[in-house]
């Protein structure tokens, strides 16, 4: 049970300093982004300390507001997404399985390449 507390404890620490950072880097102040998800700046700032946890629905619309995904911002993922890639992905995946291997291979390609310019710069 203690192990399951500190590792809570740790996920909320990574939401509230993603959460704080993903804030400021929008140039949104506690209460401007309090209200834009329905609460006050003060909540805000206690759920950037981690004084208090917000509920499921609560984290979806700050990850929404801050245009990132919900595992982005707890800190599961250090991918961080915005909405133009989401929506990439999301068509990606709606493709036939051979489209989305054509589609695969051709990212591999270019990252293949960009890695040998810049091993070669």
């Amino acid at each position: 049970m203690l192990i399951l507390q500190s590792f809570l404890i740790l996920i909320i620490m990574d939401f509230g300093d993603n959460m704080m950072l993903l804030r400021k880097k929008k140039k949104l102040s506690q209460a401007a982004l309090g209200n834009l998800i329905g609460t006050s700046g003060d909540v805000v700032g206690r759920y950037e300390r981690g004084d208090i946890k917000p509920s499921i629905d609560v984290v979806v619309k700050i990850a929404d507001v801050l245009e990132v995904s919900v595992d982005y911002l707890i800190g599961k993922s250090k991918l961080q997404l915005d909405k133009e890639a989401l929506k990439r992905l999301e068509r990606i995946s709606e493709l036939s399985e051979h489209n989305r291997d054509f589609i695969y291979n051709m990212i591999d390609m270019a990252l293949r390449d960009f890695k040998t310019k810049k091993a070669y710069a």
